[in-house]
Formats: C-alpha cells, sequence, structure tokens
C-alpha cells in the first residue's frame, strides 16, 4: 500500500505539471473565440491525437517490458494532457470555465469565492452559517486561489481542469493495482472521455466520477474473500482504500457519497450471500457458516465506515453541530426532470458510447460468474438502477434522490466494462481465427480510430457549456466572444462604492439582491440565496423570503429601519436594486415542486420613499441602484 501511494503523489505532481504548463500556454497565444472560429477545434483535435500518441508509446513500453518508470510517467503526462488540451483548449480565449456563471456555475463560483477569502468553513451564501454543501473541492481550490493570490471566478476554470487532470492520473494508478498495467492504460482513458464529455460541466463532482470505477472493483476485492484469498492480505488494505474514497466522497458531494455507501453496502450483503451458499454447498455447519462469514465483511465494513466518517465530518461536522439547535426546511432533494423519471439506459443509445456501454453491458453478463472485474462492476451497476427506481418511488413521499445526476457514473462504469468486453472479445476472435497475425493489427487500430471519432467529438458535446462561457461576462466586466458585455461590466464600481461606503472588509457586509452573480466575483455574504434548492436549509428560506414581502409592505423609513433593527437574522448592510418607476425592484423564487421547472420566479417592489431617510444613502449605477445602510 505504501508504494502504491508513493506512486499515486508522483502520478498527481506529473499531472498537475502537465496541467498548469499546458494552461500557461494556452493563454500567452490570443486565440479567437470558440463559438466564432473552428481555429482552437482544430487545436483541441491535434492536441487530443499528440495525448494518444504519448499514450500508445506508453502502452507499447509495458507490452515490451521496457522502461517501466518511463512508460508509467508517459502514460500519467498522456492521461493529463488529454484532460488539459480537451477542456483548456476550447476555453483558451476565456477566462470562465463550462457554463460561465450561469444557471448552477453561479452557486458554485460563489463558493469557489467564499472560500478563497477565508480558510473557515463558511455557508457560501449567508453569514453566521457553517456550510450545508461539502466544501473539499472548493476548500482546495479556494486555498489554491489564495495562494496564487487570483481572485475565486478565476481559479475556477485552472482548478476544475488542473483537479479533474489530477483525478483522472490517479484513477489510472489505482487501474493498475488492480489489473494488467497496459490493460489500466486503455481502461483510464476511455472512462477519462466519458468523465469529460459527461461529467465535466459539474467539476467538483467529476474528480468522483473518474475514481468511482476502479473504487467499487477495489471494494469487491475487500469484501468478497473467497477461501484461495482468505489467506493472503485478508482485504484489510482495499478496505482502507474504499474508506479514503467513501472520505473523499463524504467532503466533496453528499449525493456521490450515498450511492457509493449504498453500492458498497449491496457489495457487502451479496457477498456474504454468496459465501454462505458456498459453505453450505461444501457442508459446513449452518450457525457457523453464517457467523464465519458475516464478521470478517463486518469488520471491513467498519473499517471504512470510520475511514468515511472521520474525513467527512471535517466539512460535514460544523452543520451537523449548528443543526442540533437550528432546525429548517430541506428542498435540495425537489427535483424531477423528465430524465429522472426513466430509467437510463445509455447501452441502446445511436453513438459511440452507446456501442461501449453495449459491448460492457453484454461483457458484465457474460463474466458474472467468472470475473471479479465483472462483478465489482456489475453490482455498482445495479446498485444505480435500485438507487433509481427508490428515487422515483419515494416521489409519492414528496422528495426524490436526484438519481438522474447518476448518469455519468452509470456511463462510465459500463464504458470501464467495454473496454474489458473489447479487449476479451477481440482476444477470443483472435484465438478462434487461429491467431492471424493482421487481427491484431486490425483491432488496435479500430481502438484508436473509435477513441479519437469520440475525443474530438467532445467539444460539440459540451458546445452549450462552452459557448456560455464566451457569452457570459467575466469579473473583468468581459465577455470573452468581443461582444457588449451585461451589467455585470458594472459590478467592479459596485464593489469599489460598496467599500467607499461601509468602509469595512467585503466579508462583513450582507448584501441583499435578485443580482446574485454579484457574490460569485465579490465574497459578500448575500441576505437570500438564488432559489430555496441552493439554500442553506439552516437558513430558513421561506421565512426569509417572507421577511423581504413584508418590508415592501411598510409606510415610512422609520418602520424599515426598525424592521431591520429587530430582524431575525443578519440584516442587509446594503440593497442591490434595479429601479422601476416610483419602486426598486427584487426577482425572489419559491419552491413550486412536484411541477417542473421547479421554482417559480416572482417580483417584490419597495417603493423608493422607503429609503429617503438619512439612515440611507442610495447610488445609481448603471442599470443598478445601491442602498447603503448606515
Amino acid at each position: 500500500m505504501g508504494d502504491g501511494l508513493g506512486e499515486a503523489v508522483l502520478a498527481a505532481i506529473v499531472a498537475g505539471g502537465v496541467a498548469v504548463v499546458g494552461l500557461e500556454a494556452f493563454s500567452t497565444v490570443h486565440w479567437p473565440a470558440f463559438n466564432a472560429s473552428n481555429v482552437t477545434r482544430a487545436i483541441t483535435t491535434v492536441g487530443q491525437v499528440a495525448a494518444a500518441v504519448v499514450l500508445f508509446a506508453a502502452v507499447l513500453l509495458m507490452r515490451l517490458h521496457r522502461w517501466p518508470w518511463l512508460a508509467k510517467v508517459l502514460s500519467w503526462a498522456g492521461i493529463s494532457g488529454f484532460v488539459t488540451v480537451t477542456l483548456g483548449m476550447p476555453l483558451a480565449a476565456t477566462k470562465l470555465y463550462l457554463f460561465g456563471i450561469s444557471v448552477d456555475q453561479e452557486f458554485r463560483t460563489a463558493y469557489l469565492t467564499r472560500l478563497t477569502d477565508s480558510a473557515a468553513l463558511h455557508d457560501m451564501t449567508y453569514a453566521d452559517l457553517p456550510p450545508y454543501y461539502p466544501a473539499g473541492w472548493f476548500w482546495l481550490g479556494g486555498r489554491v486561489a489564495h495562494l496564487l493570490g487570483m481572485p475565486g471566478w478565476e481559479a475556477f476554470k485552472p482548478w476544475a481542469i488542473v483537479s479533474l487532470s489530477i483525478a483522472a492520473v490517479l484513477a489510472l494508478v489505482l487501474w493498475s493495482k488492480l489489473i494488467r498495467a497496459d490493460w489500466a492504460v486503455a481502461v483510464a482513458a476511455a472512462t477519462t472521455a466519458v468523465t469529460v464529455a459527461y461529467a465535466s460541466p459539474e467539476a467538483y463532482s467529476s474528480v468522483l466520477v473518474v475514481l468511482f470505477a476502479p473504487a467499487m472493483v477495489l471494494a469487491w476485492g475487500a469484501l468478497y474473500r473467497p477461501e484461495r484469498d482468505a489467506a493472503t492480505a485478508g482485504g484489510w488494505g482495499a478496505a482502507i482504500g474504499v474508506g479514503l474514497f467513501l472520505g473523499l466522497s463524504a467532503m466533496c458531494y453528499t449525493l456521490f457519497f450515498g450511492i457509493a455507501v449504498f453500492a458498497v453496502c449491496l457489495m457487502a450483503l451479496v457477498a456474504w450471500l454468496v459465501q454462505l451458499w458456498q459453505r453450505r454447498a461444501a457442508g459446513g455447519p449452518a450457525r457457523a457458516s453464517v457467523l464465519g462469514t458475516l464478521w470478517p465483511i463486518l469488520g471491513r465494513l467498519i473499517v471504512m465506515g470510520v475511514l468515511a466518517g472521520v474525513l467527512g465530518l471535517l466539512t460535514y461536522g460544523p452543520y451537523l453541530a449548528k443543526s442540533l439547535t437550528t432546525h429548517g426546511s430541506n428542498v435540495s432533494q425537489h427535483y424531477l426532470p423528465e430524465n429522472g423519471s426513466q430509467l437510463p439506459f445509455p447501452m441502446f443509445q445511436f453513438s459511440l458510447l452507446g456501442v461501449l456501454c453495449l459491448i460492457g453491458t453484454i461483457w458484465l453478463v457474460l463474466r458474472a460468474s467468472s470475473s471479479r472485474r465483472a462483478q465489482g462492476l456489475g453490482i455498482a451497476v445495479v446498485a444505480i438502477y435500485l438507487w433509481s427506481l427508490l428515487s422515483m418511488t419515494i416521489t409519492v413521499a414528496g422528495t426524490t434522490l436526484l438519481a438522474f445526476r447518476l448518469d455519468p457514473i452509470l456511463q462510465v462504469l459500463l464504458a470501464a466494462a467495454g473496454v474489458f468486453g473489447f479487449a476479451e472479445g477481440a482476444r477470443a476472435v483472435y484465438q478462434a481465427l487461429n491467431e492471424p497475425r493482421r487481427l491484431r493489427a486490425v483491432v488496435v487500430a479500430v481502438g484508436i480510430i473509435g477513441a479519437l471519432a469520440f475525443t474530438q467529438n467532445i467539444p460539440n458535446v459540451l458546445s452549450t457549456e462552452i459557448t456560455t462561457a464566451y457569452t457570459d461576462t467575466d469579473g473583468n466586466g468581459v465577455r470573452a466572444d468581443q461582444r457588449s458585455p451585461s451589467a455585470v461590466s458594472y459590478y467592479r464600481q459596485l464593489d469599489a462604492t460598496l467599500l467607499a461606503q461601509t468602509a469595512r472588509p467585503r466579508d462583513r457586509t450582507v448584501v441583499l439582491t435578485a443580482d446574485t452573480s454579484f457574490l460569485s466575483y465579490y465574497p459578500y455574504y448575500g441576505f437570500q440565496a438564488l432559489t430555496p434548492h441552493y439554500a442553506n436549509p439552516l437558513a430558513l428560506f421561506p421565512a426569509r423570503a417572507a421577511e423581504i414581502k413584508r418590508w415592501t409592505g411598510l409606510k415610512t423609513p422609520a418602520d424599515l429601519v426598525d424592521a431591520l433593527e429587530h430582524c431575525p437574522w443578519r440584516a442587509p448592510d446594503a440593497f442591490l436594486f434595479r429601479s422601476s418607476g416610483d419602486g426598486y425592484t427584487l426577482r425572489l423564487a419559491s419552491d413550486v415542486y412536484p411541477n417542473d421547472p421547479n421554482v417559480r420566479r416572482y417580483t417584490v417592489t419597495f417603493p423608493k420613499s422607503l429609503f429617503e431617510d438619512p439612515h440611507f444613502t442610495a447610488t445609481t449605477i448603471g442599470p443598478f441602484t445601491l442602498v447603503v445602510r448606515h
């Protein structure tokens, strides 16, 4: 295990170095916008081919048993280089990541901005609250940004790409400890490509998606120990490794932690039943068989659980402690899009990924009784389908389990199985045809061409996300496609005015605004979040919305001052409005689940007369009116 950890550290250093050098090289050239030119698309394809050449060289050295450490370094550089060029090159002319500051990326950027400003665990929006969403990925990114002196919003893109590059190479190292080195490169490359295509927009979860498949194989190896393996390592090293993965999941993404725990517990149940059946078939005593097979499995589960719990409490502990005294309503699972109401079957999609997943499905069924890899991956696939059915069933209770977000994990699991199925199927055909030499070349050629065809299409898969990164206005007030910026271009002036009029640091000011992207660029606290689904349950989103609505009905500035002084929460120090006639408007949101969309937008209007008092200073900046409370 020590050798594996040392190798993982070296691999992470190489991957991080390749990603940083690559991104820095991309930034030295003035590239045209991706959505307005095919130049960066062409360079992306060239970079992907170069990464494939490096990986092929690594596999060739492994097959020839020559220079093993050079082969490893080449494989690490090839995987990380692929991630860097596939994401970094299309985004080279913008400072924003996929989806810019739109949709969910707004609150994610605000989270990174918050943890760049301070290493303390704080909610992304609300003052005086610990975070509800696991802070692991954001905390590390924030510390890196702080060290480099970068604002959080600007660090989001490079941190997303570097962290995924490192995670992909760590997945390769883990695969190499479980299977042959050359096969490890192939399956790691395939699962990395699928992760980049379908999971990379949600950067903090993609680092778990790419690790999920080898972690499940490792978990099965830890829990299912046939008699021939029981006398070896006992699976304790694997149990520790799985515990670390579960802990990482708990620190980064609660949903993925939940499905990982569910899959591991399902594996434990299957392992116990299989070994119980095997011992009874061998004629062992019933009671002795039950206890003899249960305790070793239970012991490894406990080790995994303790490690996961300790690591998870590092980020989730403050919230759990606070929730003992403050009770709120959690609507984060109130979302059921159309694809969440159906079981996903990627193996029947008409695409290269669909073909690979179909091969993987066939291999999982054919090898279910003879391959530990197939068993581990297969049980994880079954766990996802069971979770999906449970998510649809639990809708009768007024909530969901957000199973639709597990689609990338399912695709990666089936893609990993597809690589094994392709390799073993080609070998079977090769042997059945009396081992003609040219068949090997044909198989290699088909595999490489298919891989390149898939990878060069990734920018098309991510076209909407890439385009948004160019059409959104960044923190410098610039649109990367060189068109007129949005109202975000006034944020710098708003920030300067706020600092001057409040005379205190940003993290000591609470702002009430519907333009919550302002909090993505500057670490002010907000009085109300964008939507109830991304709000901290302890913040009491509905009650705050009702309080804001009540303020709009007050008659005099004195009434408003009194209401703010007696506010149940930290009252706003400033208001960022849009002006409309004789009033200042705010766009708020409410939960309308089970409807889809699950959010209702509505407008409240503050009479301007409420702020005509020495207690307030109103400043018009572009389309905004900034009101500062003294």
